[in-house]
């Protein structure tokens, strides 16, 4: 079975900080072997960053510590009530945003694998409208289709990423359905992404947010997530000393000119706002993968 699987199943019988712990053990185990995925996210990080040796160590650990978090959170989610995930997201800049929504009633936002967008997702279902998503088909299968039932828990609609069919039921959702369509974009799974700038590198980000804009006259942005400490009223009331920031860039205006470069333009805004906020907060960007580095 599956290891995240097995987790997912086994974690409704055990408290909180039980799953906290062996989160936190389990990443701390993989850091401490440096695998595969360590390596990636140390490679990735020094791109972002420049640093390297010890300083980098070090960041590649705290890394390792928020994707723990994310993971330990995910398991909790299912039995989290609605009061306790209002109080563990904060949002930042999001009156633009909303009114712009309103007319006409849906939003393309493209954000990045950073702090916790499965929280994010959870806190816009319950405060500012229906969310469509889409996800990367895993394997095995019935892992897939947990998640699956999960997302819709929290009153998200998913579809499996499968190519060009994926983008039409895309457009069909944000014209029929409306509400917010989020869309995680920093690792191209498409296969014809985008090439932009961001830290001062060339890479490839996925082409969907600004071409659904385009197809479906919606409005775009980008949405940064990262988690903060909490302290007081707010900590308890969260049952966490972690909390999560939902920092809403500007809105991105359709350019003139030929489709190609209108999604061109539209993308590079959206990917250097995202790249400015893992730029600032480095240790919640969760890219254990693979990334679109043009070599």
């Amino acid at each position: 079975m599956n290891a995240f699987l097995f987790a997912w199943r086994a974690s409704r019988f055990f408290p909180v900080w039980v799953i906290r712990v062996c989160a936190g053990a389990g990443t701390w185990v993989s850091w401490l072997r440096r695998g595969k995925g360590v390596r990636r996210l140390e490679e990735n990080l020094h791109r972002v960053t420049g640093l390297e040796g010890k300083e980098l160590r070090r960041l590649s650990r705290r890394g390792m510590a928020s994707s723990a978090r994310y993971y330990a959170e995910v398991l909790e989610l299912p039995r989290m009530k609605g009061r306790v995930i209002d109080a563990r997201v904060r949002m930042i800049g999001a009156e633009p945003a909303l009114a712009a929504m309103r007319d006409p009633g849906r939003m393309v936002a493209a954000l990045g694998h950073s702090g916790n967008w499965d929280l994010v997702g959870a806190y816009t279902c319950r405060n500012l409208g229906s969310i469509t998503t889409v996800a990367e088909i895993i394997e095995p299968r019935e892992a897939f289709e947990e998640f699956l039932r999960f997302r819709k828990s929290l009153g998200m609609t998913v579809l499996g990423h499968e190519g060009q069919s994926t983008f039409r039921r895309l457009i069909v959702a944000a014209k029929e359905k409306g509400g917010v369509i989020a869309l995680l974009s920093d690792r191209d799974l498409s296969g014809s992404g985008i090439r932009v700038v961001i830290w001062g590198r060339e890479v490839r980000v996925a082409p969907g947010p600004a071409a659904l804009a385009i197809a479906t006259d919606t409005v775009l942005l980008s949405l940064s997530a990262y988690y903060e400490r909490l302290h007081g009223r707010r900590r308890w009331a969260a049952r966490s000393k972690w909390g999560t920031v939902m920092d809403f860039g500007p809105i991105i205006p359709v350019p003139s000119g030929a489709k190609a470069e209108r999604v061109s333009t539209m993308t590079q805004q959206w990917a250097s706002f995202l790249a400015e906020g893992i730029l600032k907060h480095p240790e919640d960007w969760h890219m254990l993968q693979r990334f679109g580095w043009v070599e």
